[in-house]
């Protein structure tokens, strides 16, 4: 057991220099050792920080060791709607917004150490920060304060109720209480400011007056963060799968389509899954399934190399549906991301059906991963992963946004029980969902003879939304395109103001849901 320090050791605050960083960032993970890693700031994003607001950054150390820190920066708030998430008033945790001329000192984060708890470490650390406030005629001090405790009582009270019974003092909050001692007041009761399951993704809204603050002294010369207003554009294509005879007719018509979706100034392109196997057209008719599978894999390269190509050619972030592939020495059926900037990332299928296994040979992979685009966080699942809503539900708890679906179904029953999966996924996680699909017949392919397909956009099902939550979709059966514009914002403000929230109201003192494999956040330029 690790021996807390005796009470009479000097805690000493002072400025953040740049050779406390390490010892700042160890800090950090001592403090918050649950949070996960996108959540909390690297080396990098620390050092961005002290770039940008070298006196607002506070250590507090005993006997040369960091035992404690704060972060703030200046913005200036839009009044009509003053609540932000973490990342919009930080600029994504590299305090890029900071404004000096701003009239408000943001507390982006103050932790102790553990060991050093209740020595009043965060009590000194307060006394530099109003010190800045005063100092500088900062108008106030706001804050997104965690409230740890919640998980506990979920089940009894609201949020909102909970942090109610804090500041009556009827209960303690780890986080909140010492907030309160520190002096600010709770303005407000938010979801999604931060991933931070203790606080089961609440936050507080805190704000600190300063009583001396004289606004004639005060010049505010900048506009305020006005609320991040996020829209993207998508392309699903209803790809055809005709006859071909080589793969030069393949790429010509993928052409057609990420020409298409570049013309209608898309942000994203999605193909079908296994749109590849076009290509068993042009192998003899009497190839066996499994040796015709692996023959496409074959043509791996050139797949990569088609839409690295066309990512770049029309800037778009393209999901180029899925196709066979030999990764570790086993078959997969692996979806993939390439970017405008030559980025290539994969998402295997996990559940692999058994017409997949028993004609294919394929394998499932293991990887569970979300996409982290300047757009917003999307997620891959193929096809029949979608029909299994404690993957998504994994997926949506990481802040996915947006859902693509690629699939290939052969017939009604077996396209509408991805349809149906895919509306259920919408409404349940608050996101959208975007599937794509083949259309057509091989007649002379014995293994992929008949398809069905119908692209579509499934939203939740709610107020601000489509009355039967399908935002766009196509034809049936004929080759097309689905082009949509997703409010992404919007769906920020629906997880919270939603007439039914059920990312909110899950009841983790009943059940948890929980990833025997960490999900990768992977970050995409």
């Amino acid at each position: 057991m690790t021996n807390k320090p005796e009470p009479t050791k000097t805690i000493k605050t002072r400025r953040m220099k740049a050779s406390d960083l390490p010892a700042v960032e160890a800090c950090q993970h001592a403090a918050y050792p649950n949070m996960p890693s996108e959540s909390l700031s690297d080396a990098r994003k620390f050092k961005m920080q002290l770039a940008k607001f070298p006196n607002g950054q506070f250590v507090a150390e005993c006997d040369g060791k960091i035992v404690g820190y704060s972060a703030s920066l200046i913005v200036q708030l839009d009044e009509d709607s003053p609540w932000y998430s973490y990342d919009e008033i930080t600029g994504v945790g590299t305090f890029s917004t900071h404004n000096p001329g701003g009239d408000t000192l943001y507390g982006a984060d103050i932790a102790v150490h553990p060991d050093f708890r209740g020595q009043g470490v965060a009590a000194k650390l307060y006394v530099k920060r109003k010190s800045l406030l005063m100092r500088l005629n900062l108008r106030r001090m706001v804050a997104g304060g965690r409230i740890p405790g919640y998980a506990a009582h979920a089940k009894r009270m609201t949020a909102d109720e909970y942090v109610e019974a804090v500041v009556r003092g009827e209960l303690k909050d780890m986080a909140l209480s010492a907030h309160l001692k520190a002096g600010y007041q709770v303005r407000s009761v938010q979801y999604a400011y931060l991933r931070d399951a203790a606080s089961m993704n609440y936050a507080t809204y805190l704000e600190l007056l300063n009583p001396s603050f004289d606004s004639a002294k005060r010049a505010v010369a900048a506009a305020p963060i006005h609320r991040t207003f996020r829209k993207v554009r998508i392309c699903a294509a209803q790809y055809q799968l005709r006859p071909i005879k080589d793969w030069n007719e393949l790429e010509r018509q993928v052409h057609f389509f990420a020409e298409t979706a570049n013309e209608y100034h898309c942000h994203f392109l999605l193909l079908p899954e296994l749109f590849t196997v076009q290509l068993f057209s042009s192998f003899p008719r009497d190839m066996e399934s499994r040796q015709a599978v692996l023959k496409v894999a074959e043509f791996y390269d050139e797949y990569k190399r088609m839409f690295v190509k066309l990512a770049n050619e029309f800037n778009l972030y393209i999901i180029g549906g899925s196709t066979p592939a030999i990764i570790d020495g086993e078959l997969r059926n692996t979806a993939h991301l390439f970017t405008p900037s030559g980025e290539i990332h994969t998402q295997d299928k996990l559940h692999i059906t058994p017409v997949e296994r028993h004609y294919y040979g394929c394998l499932p992979g293991d990887a569970i991963r979300v996409f982290d685009t300047p757009m917003g966080r999307i997620g891959i699942v193929v096809c029949y992963d979608v029909e299994f809503p404690e993957l998504v539900r994994l997926i949506a708890l990481n802040g996915v946004e947006v859902l693509f679906v690629p699939f290939a179904t052969d017939e009604r029953k077996s396209y509408f029980r991805v349809r149906h999966c895919a509306q259920a996924r919408a409404v349940e996680n608050v996101m959208y969902v975007v599937l794509a699909g083949c259309v057509g017949n091989l007649p002379q392919v014995r293994s992929f003879l008949v398809n069905y397909g119908q692209a579509a956009v499934c939203t939740p099902c709610d107020v601000a939304f489509p009355k039967d939550g399908i935002l766009a979709e196509a034809d049936p059966n004929t080759e097309t395109v689905v082009v949509a514009e997703l409010d992404l914002g919007g769906l920020v403000q629906q997880r919270t103001l939603g007439s039914v929230r059920p990312m909110q109201d899950r009841r983790s003192d009943l059940y948890e849901l929980t990833s025997k494999h960490p999900v990768e956040i992977v970050r995409v330029q």
